[in-house]
């Protein structure tokens, strides 16, 4: 409506005579009527112009701003405040790879803690799968979860509480042809099985490679846990336990039982010792192995050291 009034005023002028009542109505002159038309026009273009340009330039993609999204800054903020973790703390752990030796009684609490934390790279290895009767213990897996593949069920579980961790599971069995492939990809292993030829299996794969072992085993009320790693002064495993005990003498839960809460408490403590080797906070196990007895509330400290004639890790020279 604008554009046509102003053509009917540069109409008027440049038709009519000067005296003519229309022109006088409008006033001004046709010369000055056509530079406010000329001007209008330029402006008019010149928008016109620039949104053109605006249109085809391509937003910058967003600057990282940092290793962690707002999610995860608010998630482990509690992590964060912490003076022995704090931003480098959280960032060591999300770079951090840890593989978990069984997703059972230990395990559970352990990788459902580890993945909590905001451990980066999770791997958890179990050839079983969830039977009614673990459900009274291994808090990972849930009714719905029975005869499902645990290594697929704790990896489930470990999802759905942090989505932005990377979980590894390993349907199969640890074996001495696959133990050096899988600990080479790790920085921290975590032991929780129920048989001995494991631990002595994950003990000598994991000196072998330099890697620390967070162990810890349980049976009935009581359980242990310790840290294996020769590469920093402390013990292996089979320096403290050289031998197996004989058939009897350490039965498994199945056969001895087990007490619900327990591998609650120790596979807790594996978290928390493995969040404290990878922010390097306080004082870690290694050296010491801790000794917990539910049934009377007692925890205990024993000194452990390196044995020289240790076939693993020992420094003393074995006749043929």
């Amino acid at each position: 409506m604008i554009w046509l009034l102003l053509g009917a005023v540069l109409l008027a002028h440049a038709i009519l005579p000067p005296t003519n009542p229309i022109p006088q109505l409008f006033g001004g002159t046709f010369a000055g009527w056509a530079t406010l038309a000329a001007v209008l026009i330029v402006i008019a273009g010149y928008n016109r112009g620039l949104g053109a340009l605006r249109a085809r330039v391509k937003p910058l993609p967003q600057a990282e701003t940092g290793p962690f999204s707002d999610t995860e800054l608010d998630r482990y903020a509690r992590h964060i405040i912490l003076r022995e973790v704090g931003g480098p703390g959280q960032k060591a752990l999300k770079d951090a790879r840890v593989l978990v030796i069984g997703a059972g009684g230990l395990g559970s609490p352990a990788l459902l803690y580890l993945a909590a934390a905001g451990v980066g790279t999770i791997g958890v290895i179990d050839d079983d799968a969830v039977d009614n009767s673990n459900l009274q213990r291994q808090v990972i897996h849930r009714d719905q979860d029975i005869g499902k593949p645990k290594a697929f069920s704790a990896e489930a579980a470990m999802l759905a509480q942090n989505p932005n961790v990377e979980i590894r599971p390993y349907n199969r069995r640890l074996t001495p042809e696959n133990a050096r492939d899988l600990f080479e990809d790790y920085d921290l292993i975590l032991e929780g099985t129920d048989n001995f030829p494991t631990r002595y299996l994950v003990n000598e794969t994991a000196v072998r490679l330099g890697k620390p072992v967070i162990g810890a085993a349980l049976t009935q009320w009581e359980g242990q846990l310790s840290l294996w790693h020769p590469a920093s002064g402390a013990p292996c495993y089979q320096c403290v336990f050289p031998e197996a005990p004989a058939p009897g003498l350490a039965p498994s839960c199945a056969e001895a039982g087990v007490i619900g809460p327990l591998p609650g408490v120790l596979g807790s403590m594996m978290a928390v010792e493995a969040v404290k080797w990878i922010t390097k906070a306080g004082e870690g196990l290694g050296g010491r192995l801790l000794i917990y007895d539910a049934l009377y509330a007692d925890t205990r400290i024993i000194r452990v050291k390196p044995r020289a004639d240790c076939p693993v890790c020992g420094t003393a020279e074995v006749a043929p």
